[in-house]
């Protein structure tokens, strides 16, 4: 069993990778590359891509109460934030297919017995913390705007929000914070967990990676973001049935942005 590692790599050595800057020819072919992949495995793929829309039934139900629905649209768009965990399995799928190995769907979940686990829980762990402390600030905007207590409906609620102008500053102050939280996930697990799997160096390395990534190439990363919210809007309205499709595509996506900004080692030149 590999040894217990988090911060740095299994041998306890700090190496920073390098980074490279991209243009918008790299984003593109990133995406055409997911879409390709995609393609090579379907059926594989959309078994996989089925874990998000039943996650967003099973939300849909938790929230169906009236205490939940202040908070069904928060958690809705929180979810988000934990794509670079919940696309684990995806990124394993595009190592595989590069290094010529199965790619059968229970091939992907063998990933749990990677060497880099420890270092991707810990990531998980802090994605978690953040999508805990945004929903916590979610609540307490609404009970800031709104008041303290549940809705008496949905569509009393839904009035509240788009009929009221305490509900109008909720829907600002809202989306203003929840870009904040959104932002700092982009930048510090774009390519996080693609790194890790690729080659351990540990989590803290891995998100300090994935910051310097985005600060080099601030406008891409941007643009990045704003491609792959439009991406899951799409896929969600069709009753969340698209990201079946749309979830493996980004996964494979990323890991080929992920290749395209940072310099390979020199056993993968």
């Amino acid at each position: 069993m590999a040894d217990f590692h988090v911060l740095t790599g299994p041998d306890g050595a700090v190496a920073f990778p390098t980074v490279r800057r991209i243009g918008i020819g790299d984003l593109m072919a990133a995406l055409a590359a997911g879409w390709r992949d995609f393609w090579r495995k379907p059926s594989h793929l959309v078994f996989l891509g089925l874990i998000y829309p039943f996650m967003g039934v099973a939300i849909a139900l938790l929230t169906s109460g009236a205490n939940g629905w202040p908070l069904l649209f928060p958690l809705i768009s929180g979810f988000a934030l934990l794509g670079p965990l919940a696309a684990l399995p995806i990124y394993e799928m595009s190592r595989r297919q590069e290094l010529g190995l199965s790619t059968e769907w229970r091939a992907a979940f063998g990933v749990l017995r990677s060497p880099a686990m420890p270092s991707i829980i810990a990531v998980g762990i802090f994605l978690l913390a953040l999508f805990t402390v945004w929903l916590l600030v979610a609540q307490s905007l609404y009970e800031h705007f709104l008041g303290i207590g549940a809705p008496a409906s949905l569509f009393v609620f839904a009035d509240q929000v788009f009929n009221t102008a305490p509900g109008q500053s909720l829907i600002i102050w809202g989306n203003l914070i929840g870009f904040g939280f959104a932002v700092i996930a982009l930048a510090s697990a774009v390519i996080t967990i693609p790194l890790q799997l690729d080659r351990d160096v540990g989590a803290a390395i891995a998100i300090q990676t994935s910051i310097r990534a985005t600060l080099r190439n601030p406008v891409m990363i941007a643009i990045w973001g704003l491609l792959v919210a439009v991406l899951l809007v799409l896929g969600s309205l069709p009753f969340l049935v698209g990201l079946a499709i749309v979830v493996p595509v980004l996964g494979h996506a990323t890991w080929h942005l992920y290749r395209r900004m940072i310099e390979p080692t020199g056993s993968q030149r």
